[in-house]
């Protein structure tokens, strides 16, 4: 029964979704019930009420054929090639930006700067009164880009939280708040998702680029969050440590929206509105709190550690993930007061178990990771880096790992 709750709640979000911007339809659709309707109970007005259910029939047959003409004027193709980073310089605003591309995994948009202002500076945040809008020719590509994403899988359409502004390095001021907005899960199918995608009109053979009409500006270089028209939902991941020294990871299923069978982070996911609020009901004024409320959140749910054995939780990176239309992506740290034994014995409840395989734990040396990347050496190449999270890491597990090592080296 928790299976198919749980689909009939997915196929729900999705013909919400999908027919929110299609009442006509739905309108239609309503009047040829209500047509029928009056002629079961008496034959008083047998004539009037067959001549409105024709009537609303033929419109209901007509909108339905052109709501499928339209729904069918799109052809998706997959964009295999890497990201074209040699032909996107990174925003001015960033300072020692670069990007890491990874093979099969994907690319990120780092900058250590930012990273060294994540330790050193406390950013405020604001919440947007205002919801996340999906602009009208992105939602036209919904109902073919919500199936094409499933493929089998449970999509459901939670809310989130994105994100307008970089958490960008200050001297001699403070910081303007970082504005958040709120979001669902379906919008940022719908539009950072699109990143790996090309779409092209049936009618007039156009093609529509999310790479270069999106997240491009007018020079041609990554457009800022502050400048963005997507949802930008903000990832939130953490590699947990447990009490006798062993990294934590995630096995996920198939089931997974990104990085499928791929080992992830101890806890990783999106920020959710509820990590916005304090334990009181309160609100969360700063960037680090909410974020790393998210990342112990999605620890719990993830790897099955109870809210009292985490000790603490310190964010150390941030970038931002090209493929999935360059949206946010947070790193952190966290201690656990329980071992490895009795983690590893549990397994994940409820509708997590869908989405991981389990846990392992793992031996690293962070401090050496940490001197070979200072030394210039490249993450995919690094002694330091155990073999199965070198070949079995998502792209978000290496970028934990990544930001982490350079936080240890940069105190030892």
């Amino acid at each position: 029964m928790g299976k198919l709750t749980r689909r009939a709640r997915a196929t729900a979000d999705y013909l919400f979704f999908v027919g929110a911007g299609e009442w006509p339809v739905a309108v239609s659709a309503l009047g040829v019930v209500l047509g029928a309707v009056t002629i079961l109970p008496s034959a008083f007005g047998v004539a009037v009420s067959i001549v409105a259910l024709l009537l609303g029939l033929l419109t209901l047959v007509r909108d339905i054929r052109l709501l499928r003409k339209r729904w069918a004027g799109y052809e998706f193709t997959a964009i295999v090639a890497p990201f074209p980073i040699a032909d996107t310089p990174p925003p001015t605003a960033y300072p020692d930006a670069q990007y890491l591309a990874i093979p099969a995994r994907g690319t990120a948009l780092v900058s250590d700067a930012i990273d060294a202002a994540l330790t050193e500076t406390t950013f405020s945040i604001t919440v947007s009164e205002d919801p996340y809008r999906l602009p009208a020719k992105l939602k036209a590509t919904a109902p073919h880009v919500l199936p094409l994403r499933a493929r089998g899988r449970l999509l459901f359409n939670g809310p989130i939280v994105g994100m307008r502004g970089e958490p960008l390095p200050v001297t001699g001021a403070r910081p303007a708040p970082i504005v958040l907005h709120r979001a669902r899960f379906f919008d940022a199918v719908c539009s950072n998702e699109l990143a790996s995608l090309r779409i092209t009109n049936s009618a007039d053979g156009r093609e529509y680029d999310l790479r270069n009409e999106e997240l491009t500006d007018s020079s041609g270089a990554l457009r800022t969050l502050a400048a963005s028209t997507l949802a930008d939902l903000v990832g939130v991941s953490t590699i947990a440590f447990t009490s006798d020294g062993l990294l934590v990871v995630v096995r996920q299923s198939a089931r997974n929206s990104a990085s499928g069978l791929l080992l992830a982070p101890s806890g990783s996911g999106s920020l959710e509105p509820r990590d916005l609020l304090t334990a009181q009901g309160g609100t969360r004024r700063t960037l680090h709190t909410a974020v790393c409320a998210g990342m112990e959140r999605e620890l719990c749910e993830e790897a099955a550690v109870q809210p009292s054995e985490v000790s603490s939780t310190r964010l150390t990176g941030f970038a931002r993930w090209l493929e999935r239309g360059a949206k946010p992506e947070f790193f952190g740290i966290t201690q656990l007061s329980v071992d490895s034994s009795e983690l590893t014995s549990r397994r994940a409840k409820g509708a997590e178990r869908l989405y991981s395989a389990g846990v392992t734990v793992l031996e690293i040396d962070l401090a050496a990771l940490g001197q070979e990347l200072t030394d210039g050496v490249p993450l995919a190449e690094a002694s330091a880096l155990p073999p199965r999270l070198r070949d079995d890491s998502s792209l978000p597990l290496l970028l934990c790992l990544r930001s982490a090592a350079l936080r240890v080296s940069a105190r030892s």
